[in-house]
């Protein structure tokens, strides 16, 4: 209907509804200053966190070279990222290699209802942990607030499976940045700016640990 509605009135007529019902200037000005935000937070994230980043990455390509896997779990915009990485892993990131064992624990809907009707929500990635982890995976629990009672169970219940765990968190890290072996924390109030964060870091996790794992292979 929007297509319709801007091919049978044109884009001028477009743009004049539009400033009808947003101001112009305003906006633009507020797309601009979104952006700086995420540019400076990003260059704090590397400051701050780069060392951490680097470790997790090792990590990770130290779990994958000896057969472990890569579970993701989180809720919401962290749900979508954990299965976003999860991908990344399967299919490829930047590199042509084999596929790597990772998978998103947000994913099978009849595990998360089951779960979540007979135990409750908070064990719906736990039990997922307790059920498919081994010793030498690396879980990654993703929670901007930090203090998402399902995804801490997770990493609880990873580390004391054997699991190593790495925590994506935002504000000051809250409990899940106790729990794990590796907090990496985006410091930040705004939502929507750490999980842009937390999307970079994967993706710089991700990328890290192909390179590392196609440099050890035999030439």
């Amino acid at each position: 209907m929007g297509k319709l509605w801007l091919v049978e009135t044109g884009q001028d007529e477009y743009r004049n509804a539009l400033m009808t019902t947003l101001n112009f200037e305003k906006a633009l000005a507020h797309v601009a200053s979104s952006f700086e935000e995420g540019a400076q937070l990003r260059i704090k994230v590397a400051r701050d966190c780069g060392r951490v980043i680097v470790e997790a990455a090792m990590l990770v390509a130290g779990c994958l070279r000896s057969g472990g896997k890569i579970l993701f779990c989180g809720n919401g915009g962290s749900a979508a990222d954990a299965q976003h990485l999860a991908a990344e892993f399967v299919g490829r990131f930047i590199l042509d290699r084999q596929a790597l064992p990772a998978m998103a624990l947000t994913t099978d809907s009849s595990i998360l209802t089951s779960v979540g009707n007979d135990y409750g929500f908070e064990q719906v990635f736990s039990r997922q942990i307790q059920a498919l982890g081994r010793p030498g995976d690396v879980a990654i629990g993703i929670s901007t607030s930090g203090h998402s009672p399902n995804v801490i169970a997770a990493m609880r219940e990873a580390r004391k499976k054997g699991l190593k765990t790495i925590g994506f968190a935002g504000k000051d890290g809250g409990a899940l940045a106790k729990c794990v072996d590796i907090p990496i924390i985006v410091a930040s109030q705004n939502t929507a700016r750490i999980q842009e964060c937390h999307i970079t870091i994967g993706h710089l996790i991700c990328e890290l640990a192909e390179k590392d794992l196609l440099a050890s292979q035999p030439v």
